[in-house]
C-alpha cells in the first residue's frame, strides 16, 4: 500500500532532520519535528506516537519505499545519517530503475520530428552514461521501422502545433511530377503516418476541400493569421475506416474484396490482417479465400502487387482485371 499523505509529511521531517549535523536529534526531538510539521501542513494537532516514528524509520531504513536510508543512532540515543550527504529527496534510480528507463527512452529516442522527443537527447545520454559505469552497456535489443532520410519530417511538429492552436498554415506544395510548386492555405485538423510516410488532412481555404498531403512534399510553411476554420462535420475516423493506407477515391463506394492466398502465405495474413474487416471466408488445398469490406484504392493495389504470385483477386471483377493488367505489364518489361 503506498504511503499516506501524513506518512510522506512525517518521512520528509525526518530526512530535514538527519540531515542538520548542527543539532544532536533524540527520538523525542524527531516526534516533536513531525508533531510540527503535521499541524502546519495538515492541521493535525494531535502528538505523533512514539510507536509512529520508530515505524517510519524502520521504513526509511528498509527497501519498502526505495529508501534504504542509512540511519544510525550514536551514544545509544542520538539519531543520523552515517552518510552526510544523503537525502530521501536525492535518492538514486536504482539498477532495475535505470533499465526500465533505458529501454522505454530506447523505444521513444526513435521516434524522429517531435520536439518532444529532442528533449529525450540528454536523458538518454545521461542513462547510457549511467549504464555504462556500472558494467551493463549493451547494444540496442529493439528496433522501430524508419527512414532516417525521409524528408519532411521537419514539418511534422509545426503542424502537430497548428492542429493543438487551431492555426491555419500558408503551405508551399509540389506534387510528384509537377515541375513547380503551388501555395494553399490549410487549416490542418489530423496527421496519420502510413508505412513510415507522414499526411496531413485538413481543409484547403480556397475550395472547402477536405484534403490529404504527405509531408515529404511540403517544401515550406508558415502560419498564416485568419480566422481557423474548425471540422464542424467530417468525421475522419470513418474517412480512414474503410480503407487500406490513407487515400480515400471521392465516390468510391466500400464494397466486399476477395482474395485467395496460397496456403503457404496465409499465416502471415491472419495473424497480420490487411483490415480490420478480414474474415476467412474458407480454407482447404487450394488456399485460403479471405473478405475485405474496403474502399478499393491505390495502397490495396499496392498491397496485392507486392505479393505477386502468392495471391489471387477473385473479385470484384474491375479490381481482377487491373492486377491482371499490371502483372501482363510488368512480365512485359521483362521480355525487352
Amino acid at each position: 500500500m503506498p504511503p499516506t499523505r501524513n506518512a510522506l509529511i512525517r518521512y520528509k521531517t525526518i530526512d530535514d532532520c538527519l540531515r542538520n549535523r548542527n543539532r544532536k536529534w533524540t527520538l523525542q526531538h524527531l516526534i516533536d519535528a513531525c508533531s510540527e510539521a503535521l499541524y502546519e501542513f495538515s492541521n493535525l494537532d494531535k502528538k505523533v506516537s512514539k510507536r509512529t516514528i520508530q515505524k517510519d524509520i524502520e521504513v526509511m531504513r528498509s527497501d519498502a519505499l526505495g529508501y534504504n536510508a542509512p540511519i544510525i543512532t550514536y551514544e545509544r540515543k542520538y539519531y543520523t545519517y552515517e552518510d552526510p550527504s544523503y537525502s530521501i529527496s536525492k535518492m538514486p534510480l536504482t539498477h532495475e530503475e535505470l533499465l526500465k528507463l533505458s529501454s522505454a527512452v530506447e523505444v521513444l529516442r526513435q521516434f524522429k520530428g517531435f520536439d518532444a522527443f529532442k528533449d529525450l537527447t540528454g536523458l538518454v545520454q545521461k542513462l547510457e552514461d549511467r549504464l555504462s559505469s556500472m558494467g551493463q552497456q549493451e547494444e540496442s535489443v529493439i528496433s522501430l521501422e524508419k527512414n532516417e532520410h525521409l524528408t519532411g519530417l521537419e514539418y511534422l511538429d509545426p503542424i502537430y502545433q497548428a492542429i493543438l492552436e487551431r492555426q491555419p498554415l500558408e503551405i508551399e506544395y509540389k506534387t510528384f511530377g509537377d515541375a513547380h510548386t503551388s501555395r494553399y492555405v490549410l487549416h490542418p485538423y489530423y496527421l496519420k503516418e502510413y508505412r513510415n510516410r507522414w499526411y496531413v488532412l485538413g481543409m484547403d481555404h480556397e475550395s472547402g476541400r477536405i484534403i490529404r498531403w504527405g509531408l515529404d512534399r511540403i517544401k515550406s510553411l508558415r502560419e498564416k493569421f485568419i480566422p481557423f476554420q474548425s471540422n464542424q462535420s467530417f468525421n475522419i475516423e470513418a474517412h480512414f475506416r474503410d480503407v487500406i493506407g490513407v487515400t480515400v477515391q471521392p465516390g468510391e463506394e466500400v464494397q466486399e474484396v476477395l482474395l485467395l492466398l496460397t496456403n503457404k502465405q496465409a499465416p502471415y495474413h491472419l495473424t497480420k490482417p490487411f483490415h480490420s474487416s478480414q474474415e476467412i471466408v474458407r480454407q482447404d488445398e487450394n488456399g485460403t479465400l479471405i473478405s475485405l469490406r474496403v474502399r478499393i484504392n491505390y495502397e490495396l493495389e499496392r498491397e496485392i502487387m507486392a505479393l505477386g504470385e502468392k495471391i489471387k483477386v477473385v473479385s470484384p471483377e474491375p479490381l481482377k482485371k487491373l492486377i491482371q493488367r499490371r502483372l501482363t505489364a510488368a512480365s512485359d518489361r521483362y521480355k525487352e
